[in-house]
């Protein structure tokens, strides 16, 4: 009798066990069933950015991370969203160009990680190099100060111009002190650069806006830019949500071996890692 007893005792001790192994199981499903799904908006504008959001939104998706990539048409729009809440983060500028931004709208957007380099250069349809382009060509540059200020840097750097001590934030056109060509610079919104190759004697473009029109920087720019700058493109948020940790999950995933080689593999010398 006292063994029959004993029996059910550890069968009653076995089945609790399983009971509350069973119930733990449930509750830990229940709790992931509870999750909810969040909803990061990020604003873009065309490839490789847009593809690298696309690359790293199923891996987000796996986070509970739903990932809404709005596509907008102008280098205007994503600061403008970002800034009034409309997004939570953008993808598709230098910090640069997002610090001149601040500065014109008082607003307080910051950078959370710089992505990728898009190699910057200067192009011509009818010259093969600087030493050609002949006295008083026109060379065509976006007309945002950030940008100005880069493609100056870079003739000085090339002493193609040269440019006084920079006493201010950007370089001007008022900072070239010596232009033995006479070189006359046209500012153009950054859209429209492309549109300028038909026109100008050369024209600063990216990567981005060259690719279309079939150049690369390594086969066909005059001259270019290279990572030794702080012009990366980089993922952009505010300063109120910089560390929300859907923002944080979306900078790891950028930052991952699998965007690294989907660099290399597909974009090689027109956009170069910066992680």
């Amino acid at each position: 009798m006292k063994k029959i007893i004993a029996l059910i005792t550890l069968l009653l001790i076995i089945l609790a066990g399983c009971g509350k192994n069973e119930k733990t199981t449930d509750n830990g499903n229940a709790q992931n069933n509870d999750k909810e799904e969040v909803t990061l908006k990020v604003a873009s504008l065309i490839p490789p950015m847009t593809d690298v959001l696309e690359l790293v939104k199923p891996k987000l998706a796996e986070e509970g991370i739903n990932l809404e990539i709005v596509v907008l048409g102008d280098n205007v729009q994503p600061n403008s969203a970002l800034a009034a809440g409309e997004v939570d983060a953008n993808f598709f500028q230098h910090v640069p160009f997002m610090e001149q931004f601040n500065a014109n709208n008082d607003a307080e957007l910051v950078p959370i990680v710089p992505i990728y380099f898009a190699n910057y250069g200067i192009y011509s349809k009818e010259y093969n190099s600087m030493d050609e382009l002949p006295e008083g060509a026109v060379i065509a540059i976006a007309n945002d100060v950030s940008n100005i200020d880069r493609s100056l840097a870079l003739l000085a750097q090339h002493d193609v111009i040269t440019l006084k001590e920079k006493t201010g934030p950007y370089y001007t056109k008022a900072d070239i002190i010596d232009n033995p060509k006479n070189y006359k610079f046209e500012e153009v919104d950054l859209l429209m650069l492309a549109r300028m190759y038909d026109d100008a004697d050369a024209v600063f473009m990216y990567p981005a806006y060259a690719t279309p029109l079939g150049l690369t920087p390594k086969s066909d720019a005059l001259l270019t830019e290279g990572t030794e700058n702080d012009f990366a493109i980089t993922l952009i948020a505010r300063k109120d949500n910089a560390d929300w940790e859907p923002i944080q999950k979306l900078a790891e995933a950028m930052t991952s071996p699998e965007v690294r080689k989907f660099f290399e593999e597909n974009f090689g010398e027109t956009a170069i890692p910066a992680f």
